[in-house]
């Protein structure tokens, strides 16, 4: 009788821990998310707040186009496209969702890849990274958007 109050205990303890435990429930869409500079994705820049906006800026041969922000399920996702002449010549994650540790950890293996195929392709139209699928989206549709937004033709 005593062992089975003890077990009996011993599990209502263990059921009482696993309704208190807490997961990351929210989405990656909070303000404080956003910007790569705080996301630890190697090669990228802090954003300047007055770029998160889509713009298109021309100097000489060269323009430099930012996508809109894509919100997806796990956060925000911006991209700013550089043009030299008909190449895209640079591709600056400008906002990756970086509110916990899986995606920072995530984003640090997937927007580099991501970066390499677009300049690659010398388009948007690239695979996604297995495992950043949201996250390969929202770059998707940003740098496709900023590519539109300065009437970008790949040559083929």
């Amino acid at each position: 009788m005593r062992k089975i109050t003890i077990w009996f205990l011993a599990t209502i303890a263990v059921v009482v821990l696993l309704f208190n435990y807490r997961t990351s429930t929210r989405p990656d869409s909070s303000p404080s998310t956003g910007t790569v500079g705080d996301a630890g994705v190697p090669g990228v820049a802090p954003v300047d707040p007055g770029t998160s906006r889509r713009t298109v800026k021309r100097s000489g041969s060269t323009t430099v186009a930012n996508g809109p922000i894509v919100q997806t399920k796990r956060g925000r996702v911006q991209v700013q496209a550089q043009i030299s002449g008909s190449r895209i010549t640079e591709i600056t994650p400008m906002t990756v969702p970086n509110s916990n540790n899986r995606s920072r950890e995530i984003n640090k293996r997937a927007v580099p890849q991501l970066r390499t195929e677009a300049l690659a392709a010398q388009s948007a139209q690239i695979d996604a990274v297995s495992g950043a699928t949201l996250t390969s989206d929202g770059y998707k549709e940003s740098l496709q958007a900023a590519l539109d937004d300065v009437h970008f033709k790949a040559n083929p």
